[in-house]
């Protein structure tokens, strides 16, 4: 078995061990559609004419290596039993926190899953799992993942940036490149589940993975319950009723802040809530109380999937530690697998796979 490296990534002069990857200089015209380029080392050159240009034996070359790809892809889907979009109309409500939850929370379970980071722009998932400096490895022309926690096989454009602070600028086809290599060129291997996460918006990332990926079985919608966020999830369940993609559920994230104290058994606490309206618990006969605050509202994700007619997957409590956690490398199903985070995760994601023993997952239908 081969290690090759990973090389032409468009402008960014990025140099790393062959361990790792390995970055050659920028693309030619030619290849401005495919920003990472690789010759498979186990399958057969394209055939090219003897009398060819140079221009064009490297368009013949790309439409070998896009056929190669095409056929994988259209392979993917029988060695992957469920892929799940996780989409959002609006960012900052934890999207990637919530993929990165669900790929956690279906792995503990014994399940063999997936996670692919679209957010070519911005991509954080690797250091919300702890494995920004994994190493990244192509074998018979192939790249393959790296491994996070319980096992989950991670592929993101932060593994292959050198420097994490330069900004990744590219043009519309170039990004849509990129997403096709991440599903036609990465040898995930047999999954129960890929869970892929994308920017916020309903724009290219989303329809390039529904045209170029077979059997995508729904969408999970990520908000918050304050109505800005309703509104743009909404779009998002439009856009994947638009796409005839079902619409697993809507989960509300940062639902409420639950807070605890002690105090004699049976005594009454208050506290001033949000908005300044108190609030007010017993304390039970150990003299223990809590409460929640509703932080962003609360509600809001179950009455827009009941407006919609789309299934309500359940409420994420508003919970510190997951920001610690991001930053830090250790996500809190991680750090805390018996916690109140993990739990509602664990719940979320026996409602998405009721859902799927249903059969509302089907394949997509770009109408």
């Amino acid at each position: 078995m081969t290690n090759e490296p990973i090389h032409n990534i468009l402008d960014f002069q990025i140099k790393g061990s062959l361990n790792r990857i390995e970055v050659a200089p920028s693309f030619r015209s030619t290849m401005a559609d495919s920003p990472i380029s690789h010759h498979s080392g186990g399958q057969m050159d394209a055939p090219i004419e003897p009398d060819a240009s140079p221009e064009q034996r490297a368009q013949m070359e790309q439409a070998y290596q896009q056929m190669q790809r095409k056929l994988r892809m259209t392979k993917m889907d029988e060695g992957i039993k469920h892929k799940i979009m996780v989409l959002s109309g609006k960012g900052g409500v934890g999207k990637s926190t919530v993929a990165t939850g669900l790929a956690l929370s279906l792995a503990r379970k014994g399940m063999k899953v997936g996670l692919m980071d679209i957010d070519i722009t911005g991509p954080n998932i690797p250091k919300m799992l702890g494995i920004e400096e994994s190493d990244l490895n192509v074998e018979e022309g192939e790249i393959h993942p790296a491994i996070g926690p319980n096992g989950v096989k991670v592929i993101s454009m932060a593994f292959l940036l050198e420097d994490p602070d330069k900004p990744v600028i590219w043009r519309g086809p170039i990004k849509l490149g990129a997403i096709q290599q991440f599903i036609g060129d990465v040898a995930w291997g047999e999954l129960d589940a890929l869970i892929i996460d994308f920017p916020p918006g309903t724009s290219d990332e989303p329809l390039t993975v529904s045209q170029n990926l077979p059997g995508i079985d729904g969408v999970v919608i990520v908000t918050t319950p304050q109505e800005v966020a309703l509104l743009d999830s909404r779009k998002s369940i439009s856009f994947a009723k638009t796409l005839s993609v079902p619409v697993l559920g809507v989960v509300e994230n940062m639902s409420g802040y639950t807070i605890r104290g002690t105090a004699g058994p049976g005594d009454e606490v208050t506290v001033m809530g949000p908005g300044g309206v108190p609030i007010s618990a017993t304390a039970d006969d150990e003299g223990s109380w809590s409460m929640t605050l509703d932080v962003f509202k609360s509600g809001g994700g179950a009455h827009a999937a009941e407006d919609l007619g789309v299934p309500f997957l359940g409420s994420l409590p508003f919970d510190p530690g997951i920001v610690r956690g991001g930053d830090d490398g250790v996500h809190r199903i991680v750090a805390e697998p018996e916690g109140e985070t993990a739990a509602a995760f664990d719940g979320i994601v026996e409602n998405v796979l009721e859902t799927l023993r249903e059969g509302s997952g089907s394949s997509v239908r770009i109408t």
